[in-house]
């Protein structure tokens, strides 16, 4: 394959989507590959955070608790983001951390598989789901977390749930979500998705799961800190409970009464009093995303990340490279991983030249495509600054070794 620069703007030119760039804040001269990490601001972010500083905390006072409401956040904002994981309203809430949002997922299947006393995971989670696991099975005592392994061997009737990331960190690789929970569902078992790196990134369907969680600061955004989701089947939302019992996850938490009664519905999975002021750089992207043809990104997901994939391989192949991520774009998130011995310096001396992905260990080059603000004359200059830096062995400044705190 062979594509020219000019080819590459005219598809541009001809992209559905390239109204929304112009939605997004990105710095003159930076190529961001990064959406899978921490997406670029909206550009209406700042302002919106402004008006519930000024606004609504600077005016209203705490009667923004009501005026403004900033108690139901969490339930309004759910509503708002379910339509990107194939849910309705009343079934998810946005609070806390993802790593909170899986203690309350696993705690409530646990609690509804009784007697069943194995969680299932996978240890390519990214390690918070399996730290967040692991410190719950030594707290319940009699419980055991158990490698995924091979999923039909794994599922024996012990298993209470099963949690799994629907895309891989460090590969891209994406489950056959349906197929999956189907499996798991059959044997008894709950599914737990994580869709940290799925949400906005192609469309998800979560319709037949039983919880999922996820964070809103890649692709859906929000900024760094933003609050996460859980979203939970309402078949077992009247049942469900989960060992976080919150304030605002009481049935009346005005009442202050001495024992905990759980909200009815998705409320119950609140925990405590909202981020009021991360909730406003979230719904100042949900406004755009609310404009968003899903399908049209992840046409163009699949677009830009092939092209890439074509490209590296044309132009680095010497250097070095391997793909780690699946050349199926069906199997593919939105991501493209490759692997070289020295990613960490290959990676320092591409930031530096504009060209912004991030690294994981031992030697994961990563690279997140976000379809609404990502151009594919991005992704040929992106292609041609990483065969110049291996080329021409820049990666070999010695000062591009030394780790950052954050890679």
């Amino acid at each position: 394959m062979t594509i020219s620069r000019a080819d590459c703007v005219a598809l541009d030119a001809d992209d559905p989507l390239k109204h929304l760039r112009d939605e997004f804040v990105l710095p003159d001269g930076t190529i961001y590959l990064v959406g899978n990490s921490l997406g670029a601001m909206p550009r209406a972010a700042s302002a919106a955070t402004a008006r519930v500083v000024e606004q609504e905390w600077g005016r209203q006072l705490v009667g923004g608790w009501n005026s403004a409401g900033w108690f139901d956040l969490p339930l309004t904002t759910g509503d708002r983001l379910a339509p990107l994981i194939g849910a309705g309203p009343g079934q998810v809430a946005v609070g806390e951390s993802t790593s909170i949002n899986i203690v309350k997922a696993v705690t409530a299947a646990l609690g509804l598989r009784p007697g069943r006393r194995v969680v299932i995971s996978d240890l390519a989670n990214f390690p918070t789901d399996r730290y967040v696991v692991e410190g719950l099975v030594k707290a319940l005592d009699g419980y055991e977390v158990r490698d995924i392994g091979d999923l039909d061997e794994a599922l024996s009737d012990d298993v209470a749930c099963v949690l799994l990331s629907e895309v891989d960190y460090r590969t891209g690789e994406r489950h056959d979500t349906a197929a999956v929970t189907a499996r798991v569902q059959a044997a008894g078992a709950l599914m737990i998705w994580d869709l940290c790196h799925s949400v906005g990134a192609f469309q998800v369907d979560m319709s037949a799961a039983d919880f999922a969680v996820g964070c809103t600061y890649k692709y859906l955004n929000a900024g760094p800190g933003a609050p996460a989701f859980i979203y939970v089947h309402p078949r077992h939302q009247a049942t469900a409970e989960h060992m976080l019992t919150g304030w605002h996850g009481h049935a009346a938490p005005f009442a202050f009464e001495a024992g905990f009664r759980p909200a009815e519905g998705i409320r119950r999975f609140t925990v405590s009093t909202p981020h009021v002021l991360s909730f406003a750089p979230l719904n100042a992207s949900l406004d755009i995303w609310e404009r968003v043809d899903l399908a049209e990104a992840r046409a163009k997901s699949v677009a830009l990340t092939s092209l890439f994939i074509d490209l590296v391989e044309e132009a680095g192949a010497p250097y070095g490279l391997e793909l780690v991520s699946p050349r199926d774009p069906e199997r593919r998130g939105s991501q493209v991983s490759l692997r070289h011995p020295d990613g960490y310096p290959v990676m320092r001396a591409l930031i530096d030249r504009g060209v912004h992905g991030d690294f994981r260990a031992p030697d994961v080059l990563r690279f997140g495509f976000a379809p609404l603000y990502i151009r594919f004359a991005d992704v040929y200059d992106a292609a041609a600054i990483l065969a110049e830096v291996l080329r021409e062995e820049h990666w070999r400044d010695e000062r591009y070794r030394q780790r950052l705190a954050v890679t």
